[in-house]
């Protein structure tokens, strides 16, 4: 058996750098949901957790850099939240419950974590270093949405009658309303969303 190389040992190293960085990047990201992009600097985030702001600037260069990693790093874990609620779907009613549940259940859970994602995306119209990050986080969403779609209608043996960019603002559009809702203490903001939800998916066939 021949001697591993230099790079091949490196490689196998674990990936302590990038994993320190996800372990700042979701405490940071608590402190930034609850005060929003604009109110919170470096020096607010290790006042608020147990790093201390060299520590901060160590990992990541900047705020923005910060939070496009950590959002990027929620919203892909997110994704797949969606994809094990609804596999094992046997029926268009039983996907249609799964998903609605799942869009309700994390607007609850998660609540100041999406708001950031979309304050982020906000900031995405005035500083163009968030746009690559928002279009990432956006194709991976749409993805997301359009394998539910496909999904329903392969149980129903029809097609959609919308596309993919479609389908994403829609349930996209609903899910804001749905936050702003939520965080204007409309208690019933989850329940509404899972019911229009399920009017939306009865819609999509042709």
């Amino acid at each position: 058996m021949s001697t591993p190389t230099r790079k091949q040992r490196i490689e196998r190293r674990p990936d302590k750098f990038g994993e320190r960085r996800r372990q700042l990047a979701k405490s940071a990201l608590l402190t930034l949901a609850e005060r929003g992009y604009a109110n919170t600097s470096l020096r607010d985030i290790a006042n608020n957790s147990d790093f201390t702001h060299g520590v901060l600037h160590y990992y990541f260069a900047d705020k923005n850099e910060l939070i496009i990693f950590g959002v990027l790093e929620y919203k892909a874990e997110c994704v797949t939240r969606y994809d094990a609620a609804t596999e094992g779907a046997t029926s268009t009613e039983d996907l249609t419950a799964r998903f609605a549940e799942a869009m309700a259940t994390t607007l609850t859970d998660d609540a100041s974590m999406h708001r950031l994602w979309y304050d982020m995306r906000a900031q995405g119209y005035f500083d163009a270093g968030f746009r690559p990050a928002v279009g990432e986080i956006e194709s991976g969403l749409e993805a997301m949405i359009w394998r539910v779609v496909s999904r329903y209608c392969e149980l129903d043996g029809a097609v959609p009658a919308i596309t993919p960019p479609i389908a994403y603002a829609l349930f996209d559009g609903l899910f804001q309303q749905a936050l702003f809702r939520l965080h204007n203490g409309d208690d019933t903001a989850p329940q509404s969303l899972a019911a229009q939800v399920a009017t939306v998916m009865e819609s999509m066939l042709t």
